[in-house]
């Protein structure tokens, strides 16, 4: 029998933005997604994150991020997610296609972000 898959979203149910979920599978994490949200209805907020206290709390488990496209609702919060995670002292790959990852690359580059392993799929 293969082991149960648990998934906790982190963000993007009930709105458009912020979409993060974690995939785990006997206490190993799997990201999917890490993105902001946009908000029309908060003056002065410019971006909100998903919540990331439940994956701090497991950063040795994370084995590393799937971005599947390059929207700033999947990739906007990695920036803030890898800087908290270097401050655990834990620095995860990124998967994602060719093009997504060059635009990771531009954002973490832009924000004065290090760079991390990023793996091309497909």
């Amino acid at each position: 029998m293969a082991p149960p898959v648990h998934i906790t979203f982190l963000g993007g149910l009930g709105e458009i933005g912020r979409n993060c979920a974690a995939l785990e599978v006997e206490g190993r994490i799997v990201m999917l997604d890490c993105g902001q949200l946009f908000p029309d209805d908060l003056p002065g907020v410019d971006a909100v994150l998903p919540d990331f206290t439940w994956l701090l709390e497991r950063a040795d488990r994370i084995e590393g991020c799937v971005v599947t496209h390059a929207h700033e609702d999947h990739i906007g919060g990695l920036p803030y997610l890898l800087k908290a995670l270097a401050a655990e002292g834990v620095s995860i790959p990124i998967y994602g296609a060719p093009f997504t990852l060059g635009m990771v690359r531009g954002k973490l580059k832009g924000e004065g972000v290090p760079i991390p392993e990023l793996i091309e799929l497909g």
